[in-house]
């Protein structure tokens, strides 16, 4: 589903990095396009979409232009809860980079449906996040499932642009949907949007200052299994293989002797035979979720979590089915080819990716907002080992010592408060933290929102 595995491992291997600065986003790219939205709001309503069961709350869909002149789009999918008007409004992003948050988010992880296998029919997810939340998913940046633009280089892009569109298209969203303006506004997301949501954040808190620009109620983020430091995240990885039981004490120990993961060094020849020998551990597992089977047809070895590993089959079969398409007002200019996952060639021709933004979060936690981290701790593309050897590195000193909180009688996870910002990890969850624990996932995510620790256990 994501693609961050293909993300090299040495800085010889790796496009130039530039920091991500908001002065060369803000000066670039503002004041932001805004076009007319009256209207807009009833066209994007979704009637119902094939398949699914009844339910009490309204969804849209639809695209909101972010760039006329360059004909550049972004899709959207939004899920109000039942109470609309006494709920927040969180934005969630996928990460790959160039993977979809329809396909993600909304079609296997929090939304309000999944796909049957079938693929032609959706069942309720009584562990939506729209409970508790009106959920909007973007696909960003253009080129990303249904997202588009006319113009071809537009698709080879990076964090800058992808913020600066992402905020933009806030802007004109909110004018679509004048209700939200004032709403308490959050942002989450997993992976690559480890990367994607601090930096939206950041951009939308400097732009906040401009007086002439809609001002984001921007209350708090959370970010899972998130991307946020280069040499913490291959450290973590392969640390984390060592502890999982998946690589041997020979391989583990010739990591740690012949491999600099720091962003300057460059990989040798004895680190790069280790850690292709550590790679080669994952051919037969999957790596975002170590403990999952694998999608096979012989396969009858039921998960543990209880989540289909075909999901996103049943998912790309739904997606690409014209009757779907044409209820979620999708593929309007009749774009050759069929709705992907990921973008590969986006990820591949990925401009800018600056080695860490734990700058950027620390920003964030003294500019005085919710910032949340979270891991499920069987993930093994970005472990919770990776979080953790980050953590320290925000320089917070601890509020309330780390304790297992409660999930039906259950530990649920553990969690530490820091000063102004909180790190939780779901227990049994992988990668995908809501695909594989939900209830979990919605107690966790209703503490967020509620600026509340985690339950403890009785």
């Amino acid at each position: 589903m994501v693609l961050l595995e293909n993300l090299p491992r040495c800085n010889a291997q790796r496009d130039q990095v530039d920091y991500f600065s908001k002065d060369d986003v803000v000066t670039e790219y503002s004041p932001v396009y805004i076009a007319p939205q009256e209207g807009l709001k009833e066209v994007d309503k979704i009637l119902t979409l094939p398949g699914q069961p009844k339910v009490n709350f309204s969804q849209y869909s639809g695209y909101v232009t972010v760039d006329a002149k360059a004909g550049r789009a972004l899709f959207y999918y939004f899920t109000e809860s039942e109470d609309p008007s006494s709920t927040p409004l969180v934005l969630w992003l996928n990460g790959g980079p160039g993977c979809s948050s329809i396909g993600g988010g909304a079609m296997t992880e929090q939304g309000p449906f999944r796909v049957n296998p079938d693929g032609k029919t959706l069942w309720y997810n009584q562990y939506a996040w729209n409970n508790v939340a009106n959920v909007l998913f973007l696909e960003s940046p253009a080129g990303v499932g249904f997202s588009y633009s006319n113009t071809s280089s537009d698709y080879i892009t990076g964090d800058k642009k992808t913020a600066a569109d992402s905020y933009t298209f806030l802007v004109n969203w909110l004018e679509r949907f004048p209700e939200y303006k004032t709403r308490d506004f959050y942002i989450t997301g997993e992976s690559y949007a480890g990367h994607y949501v601090p930096q939206l954040a950041d951009l939308i808190l400097e732009n906040n200052k401009i007086t002439n620009q809609t001002v984001i109620n921007l209350k708090g983020i959370a970010i899972g299994n998130a991307y946020i430091d280069y040499t913490d995240r291959w450290t973590g990885t392969y640390d984390h293989f060592w502890t999982s039981a998946l690589i041997s004490d020979e391989i583990h120990e010739g990591i740690i002797s012949n491999c600099n993961f720091s962003s300057e060094a460059t990989i040798s020849e004895a680190c790069e035979a280790y850690t292709s020998q550590a790679d080669e551990a994952f051919s037969n597992i999957f790596i975002y979720d170590i403990y999952a089977p694998l999608c096979s047809s012989s396969s009858n070895v039921p998960p543990i979590s209880g989540f289909d590993p075909c999901s996103d089959n049943y998912v790309y079969t739904y997606l690409n089915t014209p009757e779907v398409q044409k209820a979620l007002h999708a593929n309007i200019t009749g774009i050759p080819g069929s709705w992907e996952d990921c973008n590969d060639a986006i990820n591949g021709d990925w401009q800018d990716m600056p080695d860490t933004v734990l700058p950027t979060i620390k920003k964030l936690m003294a500019s005085g907002i919710s910032v949340w981290i979270y891991s499920g701790d069987t993930d093994g593309i970005i472990p919770v080992t990776t979080t953790r050897y980050s953590m320290p590195k925000l320089g917070a000193p601890v509020k309330t010592p780390w304790y297992p909180w409660d999930s039906q009688g259950e530990v649920g996870g553990y969690v530490v408060e820091y000063q102004n910002v909180t790190f939780v990890t779901i227990r049994g969850a992988g990668h995908f933290v809501p695909s594989y624990q939900p209830e979990r996932a919605l107690i966790f995510f209703s503490s967020f929102l509620e600026g509340k620790l985690p339950p403890k256990q009785s």
